[in-house]
């Protein structure tokens, strides 16, 4: 299938075959030539901490290709896979497109995990070449498996903007060849590592513009962790497709996160639902600070700009309350996303109202991860999204009511999960959709509408997956615990925020007191991520109900 040239916001790459590429969709370093023979000398990655630095993309290229070189130079082959771990900067930008020039295959890896899961899942990725920042080189240093190990900070030994330059060679790879591993999950052995593509990565990246326009002079934010398969594609990737240029935060601290948004004149903001809760918490309270005549003022009109934008597509809060976004430095912000997570209806209509478009869209890693957005013009705010082009979704096994499992199939659903065909046979149905595991409908326009997990997954409220099983497994030792079951509780029904509890079944063996559950948890807890942390816990009476393979039945439990 080859591109129209008008159209679609892919069209334009008829006009570059066969000179840049012959597939059905450039690679990624196809991709990213294809923008620098369009936008050159405008700027790519910017960073302003610790030091302001800023590079075009024919200075981007050249940084890239120099790596490469020195990769091929160190070993690295065609399909090979190589590890990058950091916080975000444009150095690890670098460092993932220049294993994808070498022909290398990306494996990012959650710079918040410990040294040991990281290096586990290492092992398991087979990969011997490591990018690194300063927080793990000195433990990776003393590792027999990384054979080359490369800094991304400055200062660091084989810093990757200070290596002796090598011939770089460029590499032939196909579409359809892997270009990344990303974990589903890093802290125990049973992590999926996801295969995706380049046709995976690059037609999401265009396929997704059908319901969102991006162009050359936006701005992305990269403030979320580039692992993850939502800010990669969606700020990192996304803003490579089109020439825009990418502004680097190593950390999420609202005070850094302000003056980057001003000092980079930011025009498109992603982010989690937590984030965009907290501003407008405090834009509102400023507000609040001035009386209640000016707050009822404020809100007033709040209410009259959503009204307006519902009835005629026009939003005038973008110049009634510039001034007033401008407290937040969001008054060059064209489009906020929110994605990773529940996004409150409130949260979603007040941003609205003050006159910034609110995009939410829904996807999985095993999809590149977006399959629906919801476009700006949307009034919808309870979906979503339409499904991006080129993505086939329905419904299966639909109840009375319309609701079944989401499944989707398309060129942005991944090749599987690595070495492990039996997880990979489990989530494809016999005609090939993938099963996302989500529950929901679709209404008569098209929009997809989640209406909970068919699993156990739960998503905390700074977008994290939480397994339950993970948190479960670290029980297993403790004698004074016959059974236990973690899951997600309502913290707050108007923010759709969840958190975690455990419902504990003591060993009627041992004498155990309430106390020495809770030192218990405290325990578990310190070993634990921040945000799989249990915070309530309830100790039960009776035990919990259980299959004849003495498996609880998490369905029945606790009602």
């Amino acid at each position: 299938m080859s591109h129209k040239k008008t159209g679609t916001p892919w069209g334009f790459l008829e006009e570059y075959r066969p000179g840049f590429f012959t597939g059905t969709w450039p690679t990624v370093p196809e991709m990213i030539r294809i923008t620098a023979n369009r936008y050159g000398e405008r700027r790519c990655f910017t960073s302003f901490v610790p030091t302001p630095r800023s590079w075009t993309y024919n200075e981007t290229l050249t940084r890239i290709e120099s790596l490469a070189g020195k990769l091929q130079h160190d070993g690295l082959t065609p399909g090979m896979q190589v590890g990058l771990t950091g916080k975000n900067s444009p150095e690890w930008g670098i460092a993932y497109l220049a294993i994808l020039f070498a022909g290398g295959v990306v494996v990012p890896i959650d710079h918040m995990l410990s040294n040991k899961d990281t290096l586990r899942l290492l092992e398991r990725a087979e990969c011997s070449m490591l990018l690194t920042d300063s927080d793990k080189f000195e433990f990776f240093q003393q590792q027999k498996l990384i054979k080359h190990l490369y800094g991304l900070d400055a200062g660091l030994p084989d810093f990757i903007l200070e290596l002796p330059a090598e011939a770089f060679e460029p590499v032939q790879r196909d579409e359809t060849d892997l270009a990344a591993i990303l974990f589903t999950s890093g802290t125990t052995g049973d992590s999926k590592g996801v295969m995706l593509s380049h046709q995976n990565l690059v037609a999401d990246c265009y396929l997704a513009q059908q319901h969102l326009a991006i162009f050359h002079t936006d701005i992305f934010y990269a403030l979320l962790p580039l692992h993850h398969s939502y800010s990669m594609l969606a700020v990192f990737l996304e803003s490579l497709s089109v020439g825009a240029e990418t502004v680097f935060t190593p950390q999420l601290a609202v005070s850094q996160v302000l003056k980057d948004l001003k000092q980079g004149n930011v025009t498109m903001f992603l982010g989690v639902p937590m984030l965009f809760n907290k501003l407008l918490k405090g834009l509102m309270r400023g507000v609040r600070e001035k009386g209640v005549v000016v707050y009822g003022i404020i809100r007033g009109l709040m209410g009259l700009s959503g009204v307006i934008k519902t009835l005629t597509g026009v939003n005038i809060g973008k110049g009634l309350f510039r001034g007033l976004r401008g407290k937040l430095s969001m008054d060059k912000i064209r489009i906020c996303i929110s994605g990773g997570g529940p996004l409150p209806t409130s949260t979603y209509k007040q941003f609205n109202q003050l006159g910034l478009s609110f995009v939410q869209g829904y996807g999985l890693t095993e999809t590149s991860p977006i399959i629906t957005l919801n476009p700006t013009y949307s009034t919808r705010i309870a979906a979503v999204g339409l499904p991006v082009a080129q993505a086939d979704i329905k419904v299966i096994d639909a109840d009375e009511h319309g609701i079944g499992e989401i499944v989707v199939k398309g060129p942005m659903v991944m090749q599987g999960y690595y070495r492990n065909q039996e997880a990979t046979d489990e989530v494809f149905t016999e005609d090939g959709y993938f099963t996302t595991g989500d529950m929901g409908y679709i209404d008569a326009k098209g929009y997809v509408y989640l209406t909970g997990r068919k699993k156990l997954l739960i998503v905390t409220e700074g977008g994290k997956n939480v397994y339950p099983e993970e948190i479960e497994d670290q029980f297993q030792l403790y004698d004074e615990i016959e059974q236990i079951m973690v899951r997600g509780y309502e913290l707050d029904k108007a923010m759709k925020t969840e958190g975690i509890e455990a419902l504990i079944y003591p060993n009627q063996d041992i004498d155990v007191s309430e106390q020495r559950i809770a030192e218990i948890i405290k325990e578990v807890n310190h070993n634990l991520l921040p945000y799989q942390r249990i915070q309530r816990h309830s100790v039960l009476s009776e035990p919990l109900p259980m299959t004849t393979t003495k498996k609880i039945k998490r369905h029945e439990a606790g009602q």
